[in-house]
This record gives structure tokens, C-alpha cells and sequence, in this order.
């Protein structure tokens, strides 16, 4: 692998300028880790390739890495086959009782035992292409070895990698892609970049590997676990980068970071999961707009400087600092309903697959049909958060995190 310093990078390399069919040269697309909750992404994309805005940078976290390298890994008109194929084999699997009886599903108490039923399988007999029980169990297999430390193999992931995704295409570089793991020996978070990597399936996998469910994978004599452990966005990292482009940023989220007070404990299980993997997204977006406000306001200093000063080493460190470029990040953030429960991300059932990857596309729709996320922000700091699907909150502001 190729750029190993690259990896513990605090700030990601430069973008590059590319052509889309918006105003801005740079369109992120970030998906955040949240198990089988990430078919709502994939419907997300459907949506805004429908609407001809193709990321030009695709990054991801857990299910989120997955995701992000179907889609760069194949060309624009083969990605929603290959991502429908990936999540209809891992919801493959017999129909039960209910689907003869949909009206039954109706009704939120039967839905949700039916749910809390299709994850109890999926603890039990795992998933197609994507992961399966260990036998014998942990507690007897031999110390140290992978077996040991997992309750499921990933080697059907890797399969499943190598056929649906051309790492080949990825590493030629026609979009930019990242996938944070975390180094499980120093605690430190790490990215993948093919600005600086040769990507392999095993970095995906990484980015996935949610222990203790899934063993640690090893990438040149590090080992890695899921980078939703540190940070379950690559947000921070995109942001990182010091392109001084003009940026549209679609962050997918799967965890809603607010929720109702818990009744019980059941909901607070989900609660619970909810804040853990959530993005943090305002903490992020309140931080990043601080920084851009401050150096909007260098950049325009810096050009009424006479040249004296203007030329002094403290004044090119600032002007190299400083990023006139402007950002519309718009937010699409999946509130599940309440039937879904604690065991929401590993529920694989195709109805709940659908209904996943229906409201990502629907939600996709409702904001896409909002014209002013695709107009760069003209005043200072240059920074707009849109969030058109969060209940009651269904508004933007240049001024106040939305999401």
C-alpha cells in the first residue's frame, strides 16, 4: 500500500476541481455506519443520480464504507443495480407468515415483533454475503486467533466486495474516496484515502469491522476495527481538507441525534444508540463556521494590506490558512419509527430493507425539491446547513445548525 504516513493525517489531502451539473466543483457525499439502517442511503443516492448530482468525493463509516465503494467503485449507470444487489442478497431470505398478511403490519405492536423476530434470525444465522455464526463458538476456539475474538466471520464481506465493486476503478482515482477505521493497538482513528492509499476490499472491510461482533482486520501489520468506535461520520475529515473549493456536502446520517425522553427501557436502549453513533453533526458544522468566519475575515483583510505587510511571513501563514470558498451542507438524517427498536441496525428483513431504501429516495426528493442547497452561500462565513426532513425542523438557516 502506497501513502502509509497518509493515514494518521490530521487534515485530508486537497480536493480536486471536477465538473458536475451545479455550481460547485466539489460535491461530498458522507455516509455514516448504522448496520442495515444503510439502505436508506442507498436510496438517497438513487435520488440524487436521478437528478444528475454525482459526488465527485464519496466517504463512509461501517455500512457507510460499504455503500461508498459501490458507488465508486463502478461506473455512474451500473452503481444502483450493484447497490440494489448488495442489499437485496443481504435481506435475502424465506418470507414468513406475516407477508402473506400485510394488513397485519399495520398495526405498530405486531410490526415490531415482527422486526424484533427477523433480527433475532439474523443473530443466529447472519447474513447472506456479508457475515455468518462462528461454530464452534468464541469461548472455543483457539486463543489469539480471529475466531477468539468475533462472534461472526466476515469472509463472505470480502467475497461479496470483490465481486460487486473494480478496486481497480477506484484506485484509478475518478472519484475521490475515504473510509476511517480505527487502529485497535494505538486508540488512534485512521483514513483511507485513494488521494494517498491502494485501496484493497480488507480497507472496507476495516471501516466495518464492529467488534465484537466482527474481528479486528489486519491491513499491512496494523489491525483495525470499525471507525464508528471514535467517529461515525467522515465529516470532520472532508472538511479537513484544504481545497479552498466551493463544496456541496450530502451528509447521510442513520442515528438521529435527537430523540424523545424514554418511557421505558426498551427505549432507552435506543436512545442509547442513538447518541452513541450519532454524528455530532452540529458540534461539527457550529465548529467548522466559526472557522470559516475567521478566515473569510483574514482573506479579505489580507487584500487591503499594504504590501509590506502583506508580504510578511506571518501574513503568507495566514494567507495560507485562510479558505474563501463557500459550503452548502445539506443533511438527510433517518428517524426511524418507533417498531424498530434497539435492534434496528441488524435487522436485515427485505420489508424492512424497502422501507429503508423507499424513505432515503423520498427523503432525497423532498430536499432535492428545495433549489437554494445548490446556490453557494454568498455571505460571510460562506456556510449554509440545510435540513428539509427533520420532523418540526423542516427549515435552514446560515446561522443555526438544523440538523
Amino acid at each position: 500500500m502506497s501513502g502509509v504516513p497518509g493515514r494518521h493525517k490530521a487534515t485530508a489531502p486537497a480536493a480536486a476541481a471536477r465538473a458536475t451539473a451545479t455550481p460547485f466543483p466539489s460535491i461530498a457525499l458522507l455516509l455514516q455506519g448504522g448496520g442495515a439502517l444503510g439502505a436508506y442511503q442507498a436510496g438517497v443516492y438513487q435520488a440524487l443520480s436521478e437528478a444528475n448530482i454525482e459526488p465527485t468525493w464519496v466517504a463512509g463509516i461501517s455500512i457507510g464504507a460499504i455503500n461508498s465503494a459501490i458507488i465508486a467503485g463502478n461506473a455512474p449507470a451500473d452503481r444502483i443495480g450493484r447497490l440494489r444487489e448488495f442489499w437485496e442478497g443481504a435481506s435475502d431470505g424465506p418470507k414468513g407468515w406475516v407477508d402473506w398478511m400485510p394488513h397485519l403490519l399495520q398495526d405498530t405492536r405486531v410490526r415490531g415483533l415482527v422486526n424484533q423476530a427477523a433480527a433475532a434470525g439474523t443473530l443466529v444465522n447472519g447474513v447472506p454475503g456479508f457475515f455468518a455464526p462462528r461454530f464452534p463458538p468464541p469461548p472455543l476456539q483457539p486463543h489469539g486467533t480471529p475466531g477468539a475474538t468475533s462472534w461472526y466471520d466476515t469472509t463472505p464481506l470480502r467475497a461479496t466486495l470483490e465481486r460487486l465493486v473494480d478496486f481497480d476503478r477506484i484506485n484509478a482515482r475518478q472519484m475521490r474516496f475515504s473510509v476511517g477505521a480505527v487502529n485497535v493497538g494505538t486508540g488512534n482513528f485512521a483514513y483511507f484515502d485513494n488521494a494517498v492509499d491502494t485501496i484493497r476490499a480488507e480497507h472496507v472491510m476495516a471501516s466495518g469491522a464492529l467488534p465484537p461482533g466482527f474481528p479486528a482486520v489486519e491491513i499491512d501489520g496494523d489491525c483495525f476495527w470499525d471507525g464508528g468506535l471514535v467517529s461515525n461520520t467522515p465529516l470532520d475529515w472532508v472538511l479537513s481538507a484544504p481545497s479552498r473549493l466551493d463544496t456541496l456536502i450530502f451528509q447521510v446520517d442513520l442515528w438521529s441525534a435527537t430523540g424523545a425522553l424514554p418511557r421505558d427501557l426498551a427505549a432507552v436502549a435506543v436512545r442509547m444508540k442513538e447518541i452513541q453513533y450519532s454524528s455530532r453533526t452540529r458540534a461539527a458544522t457550529d465548529a467548522f463556521r466559526e472557522l470559516q468566519t475567521l478566515r473569510a475575515a483574514y482573506d479579505t483583510l489580507h487584500r487591503s494590506l499594504p504590501p509590506a505587510l502583506r508580504d510578511t511571513p506571518e501574513a503568507q501563514l495566514l494567507a495560507a490558512a485562510s479558505d474563501p470558498a463557500a459550503y452548502s451542507i445539506v443533511q438527510l438524517i433517518y428517524h426511524s419509527p418507533t417498531y424498530e427498536g434497539e435492534s434496528k441496525d441488524y435487522e436485515f428483513s427485505r420489508r424492512t430493507m424497502e422501507d429503508h431504501w423507499r424513505t432515503g429516495y423520498e427523503n432525497a426528493l423532498a430536499t432535492l425539491a428545495h433549489p437554494e442547497i445548490l446556490v453557494p452561500p454568498a455571505e460571510p462565513p460562506g456556510v449554509a446547513v440545510w435540513d428539509f426532513v427533520t420532523p418540526r425542523r423542516a427549515e435552514s438557516t446560515r446561522g443555526q445548525e438544523t440538523g
